[in-house]
Formats: structure tokens, sequence, C-alpha cells
């Protein structure tokens, strides 16, 4: 199912100039309070002294940044407050699940998050833990990425997801696919496995937060470790006593009209039996399930 030229020039139409517009704001916002002066972002970012003065000076103008007058040094204005307030009451369902990744972070001693669907794009959250992974990140939602965002939602939303123009070619096993997301509705969690280059790479990004990670690499990480139907398990495939190597595993929460809100993530990133994916996952289905109840949501009745 391949994308017409058209839906390809939509797709990778990108404008540098926003984005170097984007990239200050993000490293002004990372600095957590801390200033910095025109010579000190433009070197950081590589970018050209005029052009980044240019930028401050209108993001300044526009209260999205503020100037000492002082040091002449840059931070963020009140702009941002207003736009950050808007934002987290539109997200305000992913407070209600940052106790609960807190309390499976140091149950597990691992790193939880919070994600959605927001407009045409995978984001995450929140987070939990002792890995790097940078709330506000985003990722395209489209076959292959994105299976965990739509297994648990109608019918309809499904197949939507599966019609999207892919982001590589695929050859999907559509039999196994729906066999999936039978079983996953059923058990309330989805267990995605680990290969040997999966588990590789899980290491080499140990340390990498995702402001530091290029837009293809975030990408191709995206499309490797967020679930593919091919890579969750099935419940034949796990034995209890038998360890499997486990990349994550993933549950829903609810809105009040029993649809789909967030996915909770649990990384495992190494071989565990079944007997404890099971305990994980019920710990999971747990969390989620206090969130939905937090939020004035239900589950469908397809449970």
């Amino acid at each position: 199912m391949a994308a017409g030229p058209a839906e390809v020039r939509e797709v990778g139409r990108r404008s540098a100039p926003t984005q170097r517009v984007i990239q200050v704001i993000d490293y002004l916002t990372a600095r957590r309070g801390r200033r910095a002066g025109l010579s000190e972002i433009a070197r950081d970012l590589h970018l050209a002294k005029p052009t980044c003065l240019g930028i401050l000076t209108e993001l300044t103008a526009a209260g999205y940044l503020t100037r000492d007058p002082r040091t002449r040094d840059y931070g963020p204005g009140p702009a941002l407050i207003a736009a950050g307030r808007v934002a987290q009451d539109s997200f305000a369902i992913a407070g209600l699940a940052h106790p609960e990744l807190e309390r499976l972070s140091a149950k597990y001693a691992t790193t939880c998050t919070a994600s959605a669907v927001v407009g045409e794009r995978i984001s995450v959250l929140d987070s939990a833990g002792p890995a790097m992974v940078r709330v506000g990140a985003t990722y395209r939602f489209a076959p292959p990425v994105g299976l965990m965002y739509v297994l648990w939602d109608t019918g309809p939303a499904f197949d939507a997801w599966l019609a999207t123009p892919p982001t590589v070619p695929l050859n999907q096993d559509e039999t196994r696919l729906r066999r999936l997301v039978a079983e996953c509705r059923e058990r309330g969690y989805l267990v995605e496995s680990m290969t040997g280059a999966g588990r590789q790479l899980y290491s080499m990004l140990a340390g990498v937060g995702g402001h530091e990670m290029p837009d293809e690499l975030r990408t191709a990480v995206a499309e490797l470790v967020t679930t593919l139907g091919e890579r969750v398990y099935l419940g034949a495939d796990l034995r209890p006593r038998k360890e499997h190597p486990v990349s994550l595993l993933a549950a829903p929460t609810y809105d009040a009209d029993g649809r789909q809100q967030l996915v909770l993530t649990m990384y495992v990133g190494t071989s565990i039996t079944g007997a404890e994916i099971a305990r994980r996952g019920t710990a999971l289905v747990a969390a989620a399930d206090a969130v939905t109840a937090a939020a004035g949501g239900r589950r469908p009745q397809h449970h």
C-alpha cells in the first residue's frame, strides 16, 4: 500500500526556518531556567549569528523569550507559560497517570511512559524512570508504527490506521494481525518481543536523550522499537518457565465513551520468564485501570 506522489510530498514537506525557531525554543526550555547568550546559542545550535539573532529578537518581541537587559542573556518568556497551561489542560489525563508510572518504575526499576495519538502523531506525554525519554517527543502515526494506539480502540479506528499509507513498504499478515488484536483485547496488555538487533539498539541508546537524536535516527528507532504486529507475542508463544526476550509491555486507558485514550508502556529490554511477563502485565493493566477510573473513563464492551 504505497503512498502516491502528492502524499509523499505532503508528508515530506518541512520548513527549515521553522525548524530553527523550534530548535531555539527547545534549547532554552531544556536548560530549565539557565539563560544563554547569543554566541552560546548560535554555537550550540550551529546557527549563523545573524540568523540566530533574528529568531531571538522575534521570539522576544512576541513574549516567548525574555532578554536580561544587564547580561543580554535569553530565557523562556511568559507566552510559553500561557501556551503550556493550555497544553496541560488539554492533556490533563497524563497528570493522572504520573503516580502510576512512578509506582511501576520504582517497583520494577525500569522506565514507564504515557503516550497518545495527538493529531496525526504519537506523542510522549509523561515519563518516569532511569532512562531519558523526552516528554513531548513525537513519531508519525502510520503503519508499521502505532499498532498499540488502536489495538484496544473501535474497529473503524483500527481499520483507518491500517489503511494509512505506511512509512515503509509492508507485507502485513492480516490474519495474524486480527488474531493478535483479539488476544491482546482479551489479555488486556501487549508484549513486544526483542530481536538481537533490537537489544543492541536498546543498549546503544540507553544514554541518549530524544533531544540529542537526529531526526533520521529517531525515525529509525520509532520503526524498530515501536510495536510491529510481527514482533508481538501471541499467547501460545509464552511459556511460564521459559525466558523470552521482551522489549516492552503496553496497556490502554479509556475515556468516558470507552474509547482508547492513553497507552501506558513499561520498558523491559531483556529476557524474562513467561510467569514474570504475566506478573508485570497484570500490574500494568491494574495501573491503566486506575488511570481510567481517575479520569472517569470506562472499559468498552469488548472487554
